[in-house]
């Protein structure tokens, strides 16, 4: 089994999935930082591969991907830095990149190494479901990939359905709002109410809500409606001020109130 569907069979609530970019704050952390997180108690990675023109993604995430782009990192030293992750590592990993870099490398070979280094799912934003399910469903079904889509506030009902329908397990990923991604200080009403809203379509899939996660009032406000949150931003600022993954997680889980 998958090891994302392994963790949502074994742990209903209270999933922490944390977000950073591969090659930052040092070109050749990637692993380290990894372990890190795994010994800090979070329950699921998401290894950022940095690209050039992350339209998703607010400042924090963009400089990160800056500096990683400008320290050597690309598609093929990640995977060769992952290489032997599995030797230790348990916990899930996802790998969130733009297609772009990826189809440089050609999907399929990009599949493969992800299979033989133990990576469990992509998250690829710029990844329409349609064209997904045409062009790269069965790879990523043969090489034993969860490819995770990604809602938002403005997604209708029913493309909703269908993603949740369709999609091969995994979860799915609700952006907290239609902006870019960066820590804020509280969900306002109309953020809440769409948590509420979807929370209450019952789908199959699990949930894990993500954007603008970075204290004790966010935190709840989104674990509330989900399986789960995913803190990317927060993280990032803490690892590049720290200089330490260790610190950095322990400082997080404090902020949020889970220490």
């Amino acid at each position: 089994m998958n090891r994302i569907d392994q963790l949502f069979q074994n742990k209903k609530r209270d999933i922490l999935s944390i977000y950073f970019c591969a090659g930052d704050p040092e070109p050749d952390n990637t692993a380290s930082v990894i372990r890190a997180l795994e010994r800090g108690g979070v329950d699921m990675i998401e290894i950022g591969l940095p690209f050039s023109d992350p339209l998703a993604d607010g400042p924090v995430i963009q400089d990160a991907s800056t500096r990683a782009i400008r320290g050597g990192m690309s598609v093929r030293k990640l995977l060769s830095q992952l290489s032997d992750i599995r030797r230790d590592v348990k916990i899930p990993l996802i790998i969130m990149g733009y297609l772009n870099p990826i189809l440089h490398y050609g999907f399929r070979e990009f599949a493969e190494k992800c299979h033989d280094i133990g990576i469990d799912g992509l998250i690829i934003p710029d990844l329409p479901f349609r064209e997904y399910e045409e062009h790269y469903r069965a790879t990523a079904q043969e090489f034993g990939l969860h490819m995770i889509m990604l809602i938002t506030p403005e997604t209708e009902p029913e493309r909703i359905r269908r993603i949740d329908a369709d999609s091969d397990g995994g979860f799915i990923y609700m952006v907290s709002s239609a902006s870019v991604t960066g820590a804020q200080k509280e969900f306002d009403a109309r953020k809440q109410e769409y948590f509420a809203r979807i929370d209450g379509m019952h789908l199959r899939r699990p949930r894990m809500i993500g954007f603008g996660i970075s204290n004790v009032a966010t935190y709840q406000a989104a674990a509330a409606h989900a399986s789960g949150v995913i803190i990317g931003s927060r993280f990032v600022t803490l690892l590049n001020s720290l200089k330490d993954p260790d610190k950095a997680i322990a400082t997080l889980k404090k902020d949020i109130g889970r220490a």
